[in-house]
């Protein structure tokens, strides 16, 4: 899956290229699960990268939050992806921090990943899956 990922040095920093924001970003371990998280809606879901949204503000009550992906499906917000780097473990905490999003977007899905795992929560059904819904 990675090998889709371009890295280079740039002014001494390692940066990665983000296909969707169409520029090179700073690797930190977190961007690094975003980049291979994406690479996977792109190439093995085909998501269409021009409905994906990364690393934009949104208002949680008086808060101003980014988040990390979204994902729109006719003209609406339709699945949010929370990505963590591979050494935090997803807990209530992240679960917390992903539900209040919610709140401002209302989409169908909510997932969360630390790279090597992720889990996918539908709205709907009130059900956990480790399959993301076909686009």
């Amino acid at each position: 899956m990675s090998e889709n990922l371009k890295i280079q040095e740039i002014n001494g920093k390692e940066m990665i290229y983000d296909p969707v924001r169409k520029k090179y970003v700073a690797l930190t371990p977190e961007e690094w699960v975003r980049q291979q998280f994406l690479n996977y809606l792109l190439c093995e879901k085909k998501y269409p990268a021009s409905l994906i949204a990364i690393e934009r503000q949104l208002k949680v009550g008086s808060l101003s939050k980014r988040f990390d992906i979204l994902i729109y499906k006719n003209a609406a917000p339709w699945m949010l992806v929370e990505c963590k780097s591979e050494s935090i473990i997803m807990n209530q905490q992240t679960l917390n921090q992903i539900l209040a999003y919610q709140s401002s977007l209302k989409v169908k899905y909510l997932t969360i990943t630390n790279g090597p795992v992720f889990h996918c929560f539908d709205i709907d059904l009130h059900s956990w899956s480790n399959e993301l819904p076909d686009f």
